[in-house]
């Protein structure tokens, strides 16, 4: 019975840091590519779900999104969004929590832990950035990978990196709270 009980409570924790997800991209400061805190509910829903259900609830945040709920930056939604130049980022998430997922045995000390989200951060950076190159070359506005970088990659690293800070200070706090033993 217990063990049932964990399996629901787990379940349910998957849509509402979805929505954390959501919540994050809302908060955003408008630039080419925006700065939101998108990134910091990623880093919050690995570290405290896990990889497996982490994943899944990221992947849940862009199936909503791309079913027309406007749930990324800018309040977009669709598969306009994603398939625009930046939606490679929002993709990219994806491969975060499955990076994280891969390495998850590691996650148990918290400098690999932040190390794999990091590695996790720089597939989404590459991703991302691969996926605005091609739609910036399909508009006829060819850029450099150097072009890319510095508009898409470069102004982002420093936040990021503050970010996972800050989600593992939260992440810390909050698992006592939740009783969550993700790591």
């Amino acid at each position: 019975m217990d063990r049932k009980r964990l399996a629901v409570r787990e379940l349910a924790l998957i849509p509402v840091f979805s929505a954390l997800i959501c919540v994050c991209a809302w908060i955003t400061i408008p630039a080419s590519i925006p700065f939101t805190l998108q990134v910091l509910g990623v880093f919050l829903t690995l570290r405290l779900l896990g990889g497996r259900k982490g994943t899944i609830a990221v992947g849940v945040y862009i199936l909503l999104g791309l079913v027309g709920l406007p749930l990324f930056s800018g309040f977009q939604a669709g598969a306009g969004a994603l398939l625009g130049p930046t939606g490679g980022y929002i993709v990219g998430f994806l491969l975060m929590g499955l990076v994280y997922w891969l390495g998850e045995p590691l996650t148990a000390n918290r400098i690999l832990a932040c190390a794999l989200l990091f590695g996790g951060l720089i597939v989404c950076y590459a991703f991302g950035t691969a996926w605005f190159m091609y739609v910036s070359g399909t508009k006829g506005k060819e850029l450099s990978l150097l072009e890319s970088l510095g508009m898409c990659v470069f102004p982002y690293i420093l936040p990021d990196a503050l970010k996972l800070a800050a989600s593992e200070l939260i992440a810390s706090r909050a698992q006592k709270i939740l009783h969550i033993k993700a790591f």
